[in-house]
């Protein structure tokens, strides 16, 4: 029976893990993130990949950082056939990668040599792209730059989000994954160098990095609120007051309004104006302070005083 140590942290990783086990590769050792404190109360959460790891009866190693650690000496030590990793969170020291039998396997999620690093997801649909995919690939000690053995490309369609385009591509990485492991295997793979010249960066995303800028088109600006939702949620500045937008549409009108302004509202509407004269409806927001709120609640609310004609974003 082939063994793996399986790396992941997030809900992502689970599918992936999952269908390992159900394919009948022997488990050895989970490697996920610490136990963090999540939300407004910081209770203490385990990962999605540590709850099931603990359910499926396997051993599970939560170094705070992987270098000079007793669990990577542990992973050293069971000498297994593969390491998986699927949105860990780490760099693998060298001599990790160095003590396995076969091969130590990335499943990314982008279609590299674009979008290396902790965001690809998110800089595939802030972007504007039409689709993604995920990368197989052998791990090496710089990022995400390991010779491909497998892609496999979807689209990204104008609802999608982060959290629906991770859920998508969970699956699609499990098939591809499970699909490409007995080739490996059995020698029968022919991995394909990544042209460096064609490299993108997607690093993870920082909190100042989080503003919406109204001077880009509506098409973008609704872009990076759905490549931010759900975590961490883009945000504007409405009448002085930090607001999140969390849905939004691009309507099919154009406007002489400068970016920023109010170009209709009613009991239910509400549209702003956007770079190159495009039109933004928001569908769903949240002052700062409030719960999130459906754009009729928002204009019967905190919202009444707003006027057509009103630049209400810098």
């Amino acid at each position: 029976m082939t063994t793996v140590v399986f790396m992941g942290t997030p809900s992502f990783a689970v599918p992936i893990l999952q269908g390992l086990v159900d394919s009948k590769y022997k488990v050895l050792a989970a490697v996920t993130q610490p136990d963090r404190p999540v939300g407004r109360k910081h209770r203490i959460q385990q990962s999605p990949v540590k709850q099931l790891a603990l359910k499926l009866g396997i051993p599970v190693l939560q170094p705070e950082k992987l270098s000079g650690s007793d669990e990577l000496q542990q992973v050293i030590d069971l000498h297994a056939d593969l390491i998986i990793t699927a949105a860990f969170g780490q760099f693998l020291p060298t001599r990790m990668l160095q003590s396995v039998k076969v091969a130590a396997v990335n499943v990314h999620g982008s279609l590299l040599p674009k979008y290396r690093g902790g965001a690809p997801v998110q800089y595939a649909i802030m972007n504007g792209d039409h689709e993604t995919g995920i990368s197989l690939i052998y791990m090496v000690k710089k990022m995400d730059a390991g010779d491909i053995l497998a892609q496999q490309a979807i689209p990204i369609t104008k609802n999608d989000d982060t959290e629906s385009m991770f859920a998508k591509l969970s699956i699609v990485g499990r098939n591809l994954l499970l699909d490409t492991l007995p080739k490996l295997l059995a020698g029968d793979v022919h991995p394909i160098e990544q042209d460096e010249s064609q490299v993108v960066f997607s690093p993870t995303i920082k909190p100042g990095e989080e503003q919406l800028d109204f001077s880009q088109p509506a098409a973008l600006v609704d872009a990076k609120v759905r490549a931010l939702r759900p975590d961490p949620g883009a945000y504007t500045v409405i009448g002085n007051k930090r607001t999140k937008i969390w849905v939004t549409e691009v309507i099919d009108q154009t406007t002489d309004d400068e970016a920023g302004t109010v170009v209709y509202k009613d009991k239910h509407h509400l549209y702003l104006s956007a770079g190159s004269g495009s039109v933004l409806s928001v569908l769903e927001l949240q002052p700062a302070g409030k719960p999130k709120q459906k754009i009729t609640d928002y204009l019967n609310g905190i919202g009444q005083t707003l006027t057509v004609g009103q630049k209400v974003i810098n």
